[in-house]
């Protein structure tokens, strides 16, 4: 069956100016020009447009979504089975916010207590989903399925006061660090005293520590453009002064 740009918006639920603009940026062509000059579009096209509204879904850009549907590896099946793993991933986070919200209206209400793990829970795994959809496969593919689940499951089980432990360990490692990154010297004492304590930061993820790993991560940093605009936001080159730091402390190149 074929469609114009008109039934094409109608049966997909989007607007035919979106449908042009995807054809001028190259995400959709048509299929073919008819004599009369519209745009016609086949099954081919219509099964291209149900993945790039999947992506979008998922908050991914059109740049990424073209780059990705080009590719030459680029797999219909695989990609229909990808988009289902971040779906369920998202309805967990859904489930696990409404059971929040829930039994927070039944506290206010005096029907039950909460503890104050329990309130925070929805956040959590929030977190968790938005570090799998950002870093995920080149984490697991690092360190491993077992690693990553059970880091999840300790970000999950952390206690309120562990917590805040942790989130103060982070903003502490950020301001060392770039108090050490104006001394340009990644061995200095400040240097690795940040070095340490983005090591006390790991433990509370980590199933246990190894400087191998430690190491290995630090270089992910300079490797990954993700992690290196995390560390490179207030300073260039902070991710790579960490990197240097993280390698003199552990005594091991990444």
């Amino acid at each position: 069956m074929e469609y114009t740009v008109k039934k094409l918006g109608q049966l997909a639920g989007v607007s035919t100016r979106t449908l042009r603009y995807y054809d001028e940026i190259g995400i959709l062509k048509p299929a073919r020009i008819n004599s009369s000059g519209y745009r016609i579009y086949g099954q081919t096209e219509v099964d291209q447009l149900q993945q790039i509204l999947f992506y979008r879904e998922l908050g991914v850009n059109l740049e990424t979504i073209k780059n990705m549907m080009m590719s030459p590896t680029f797999h219909l099946e695989d990609a229909l089975k990808d988009h289902r793993e971040k779906l369920l991933a998202k309805r967990e986070q859904l489930d696990t916010l409404i059971k929040n919200v829930e039994k927070t209206i039944a506290e206010k209400e005096g029907r039950i207590t909460m503890s104050n793990k329990e309130k925070f829970e929805g956040f959590k795994q929030k977190m968790i989903n938005e570090n799998e959809k950002k870093y995920g496969k080149e984490i697991r593919e690092k360190y491993g399925e077992e690693t990553v689940d059970h880091s999840n499951a300790k970000l999950m089980n952390m206690t309120e006061e562990e917590y805040e432990k942790v989130t103060k360990l982070a903003e502490d490692v950020m301001k060392t660090l770039g108090e050490a990154f104006q001394t340009g010297d990644p061995a200095s004492d400040l240097a690795q005293k940040a070095a340490e304590l983005h090591k006390q930061w790991l433990t509370f993820y980590w199933i246990s520590y190894s400087k191998e790993a430690h190491a290995g991560l630090a270089q992910m940093y300079v490797d990954d453009e993700r992690f290196t605009a995390y560390y490179d936001k207030e300073q260039p080159g902070m991710a790579e002064f960490l990197r240097d730091a993280i390698h003199i402390f552990t005594g091991v190149k990444g």
